[in-house]
């Protein structure tokens, strides 16, 4: 971002805003309380549990370190089959209906792993249409034939592949298009089939983003708690759950999410390896607009498959069974109780949202008045919060609000012989407080992208004439950063309504959500039920993937000429 004229480092801005100043301590503060959930689960080590982890490593311990490698490497080859290949036939061909797979690709981002597994649960499990048909017309009972178990670790990888590859998809797409079609052309001139263009030229320049978006594909792999919850798989969220509820042990549940964040830790290196190496991206500084081949015949029936099959199973299929069943279930829920639902979770994500864009709003500026390194480590802390899993924020945030309850509501017996009850702990004030640790990188990053666009001399001229600091951003950066905050508040308004587990740890008694709601009609087996709050919560994250497939389509203009 270009803002050294507004840096401290310059002497008018040395005589304005000194470099030790109000605005740099207080988003140094704000940044060290948001990052107390990652500080407290570190922290828990001080308090050994021997005798429950003597009990994790003779029972489970095992299970959740190899089913969660075994689920990173399953989820890490579907998505390589299905992203990078999608990818580069819809920017470099066209076909029957490629420029709507162009976007249609990214609408499983829409659909949440917890409820693709719910979904298809209930379409291939034992009581479910497809294996009654093949029992009713084979004349077959139970146990006579085989069929692939949904509920296993296998099926857990299918689900999130399907719903998890578009990181990858997006990414190398960006890559693809950004790269020179003069290399590609010299490709072709050495009498390089596509085929081997595409194999030894374009996969290799595309390889820094493979590994970003892959990277990306894993922390949500192993960040998810609903689907490997519903399938009965062993891993690390779903033990720190059980270690906290069924073992009643915070602190060693806190413990549990270290070693998680040690996977989080290897992913997120990785990824910054990935973004040393884009600097080699670039390979000429020629470009032309991509002219695409037309494809005939059964080269563009294998395209077309190729592209259709992820939307199809991805998102179309278990869109359309949840809307068929949310039809037939409607007349039967508790129609007052879901607009309820519906109200919780839509005022929980608007004000998380809100206050998300003026919390990222306040570090991006404050980062673009004072580049020292107070106001670049505190956006730099922001930022972690979105690599770490909700389960471990939840942890690292239930722990010191139920500590600062507990010790005040023993001093105000002690004193005053009241009760103070659960002030934070037990309020939406913990559960707003994990989503924005959670999410706020989400809005800081855009809103970051957006001021680095607008030039520093306008910040120059607007102080010239005689406007302050908050009048500058008042009436200059806003009024251009009008759809930059409002995607923002989009993305980190959709991020809430889908999230789980940290909503489930966190949310006060009685107080429900249409993503909880979701999950526990589905771990009792009501399904339909379940179909209305599932499919509510689809429909909202369409919103996101629009906004993505326009920005990709306008990343590079001409990238959609045709041959």
């Amino acid at each position: 971002m270009a803002t050294s004229s507004l840096s401290v480092d310059n002497p008018l801005n040395r005589r304005l805003w000194p470099a030790v100043n109000g605005w740099t301590l207080v988003q140094v503060g704000l940044a060290l309380l948001l990052a107390l959930p990652l500080m407290t689960v570190v922290a828990s080590w001080l308090w050994p549990r021997p005798e429950t982890w003597q009990h994790l490593a003779d029972t489970v311990l095992a299970d959740y370190i190899l089913n969660s490698l075994g689920l990173v490497m399953g989820v890490s080859i579907g998505v390589l089959l299905l992203g990078p290949v999608p990818a580069w036939l819809v920017t470099m061909y066209r076909f029957p209906a490629s420029r709507q797979l162009e976007w249609a690709l990214l609408l499983p981002l829409a659909m949440p792993a917890y409820i693709i597994a719910y979904t298809y649960t209930g379409l291939l499990d034992v009581g479910g249409p497809v294996q009654s048909f093949i029992r009713d017309s084979l004349g077959y009972s139970y146990g006579d034939y085989w069929f692939p178990p949904i509920r296993s670790l296998g099926g857990a990888i299918v689900m999130l592949s399907l719903v998890l590859y578009p990181y990858v998809y997006l990414l190398t797409r960006t890559a693809f298009i950004e790269q020179s079609v003069c290399v590609l052309e010299v490709a072709r001139t050495l009498g390089l089939s596509p085929a081997r263009r595409f194999l030894r030229v374009a996969l290799p320049l595309a390889r820094p983003a493979i590994i970003a978006g892959l990277s990306l594909v894993l922390m949500e792999t192993l960040a998810d708690y609903g689907t490997v919850q519903y399938f009965g798989v062993s891993v690390f969220t779903t033990g720190i759950f059980r270690t906290w509820f069924g073992l009643a042990d915070g602190l060693a549940a806190a413990q549990l999410a270290t070693l998680l964040l040690v996977f989080i830790v290897v992913l997120i290196g990785l990824e910054q390896h990935s973004r040393r190496a884009a600097r080699y991206h670039h390979t000429s500084n020629r470009y032309a607009a991509i002219v695409a081949q037309r494809l005939y015949g059964w080269r563009a029936a294998v395209a077309f498959t190729v592209c259709a099959v992820p939307v199809v199973f991805g998102f179309l299929l278990p869109a359309g069974l949840l809307l068929n069943w949310a039809i037939d279930s409607w007349p039967r829920i508790d129609q007052a109780g879901f607009l309820r639902l519906m109200g919780h979770s839509l005022g929980l994500a608007v004000f998380t949202a809100v206050l998300a864009v003026a919390l990222a709003l306040f570090f991006a500026y404050g980062r673009r008045l004072y580049d020292n390194i107070g106001t670049r480590l505190s956006v730099r802390f922001v930022g972690l919060g979105y690599a770490i899993p909700g389960t471990v924020i939840a942890v690292g945030a239930l722990l010191p609000f139920a500590w600062f309850d507990n010790a005040l509501d023993t001093w105000l017996r002690a004193q005053f012989g009241i009760s103070s009850g659960l002030l934070l702990s037990g309020s939406l004030f913990t559960l707003v407080f994990a989503y924005l640790v959670r999410f706020l990188a989400v809005s800081t990053n855009t809103i970051e992208a957006g001021l680095a666009k607008i030039r520093p001399s306008m910040d120059e001229a607007a102080r010239s004439m005689g406007l302050q600091r908050w009048a500058v951003l008042r009436r200059v950066h806003m009024p251009m950063l009008r759809g930059t905050l409002l995607t923002a508040l989009l993305l980190v308004f959709v991020d809430v309504l889908k999230e789980l587990p940290a909503t489930l740890l966190l949310r006060p008694f009685n107080f429900n959500t249409l993503a909880v709601r979701t999950y526990e009609l589905a771990n009792d087996e009501r399904l339909y039920e379940a179909a209305c709050s599932a499919l509510a919560i689809v429909a909202v994250g369409i919103i996101p993937v629009i906004i993505l497939s326009r920005i990709i389509s306008q990343s590079r203009p001409g990238h959609d000429g045709e041959a």
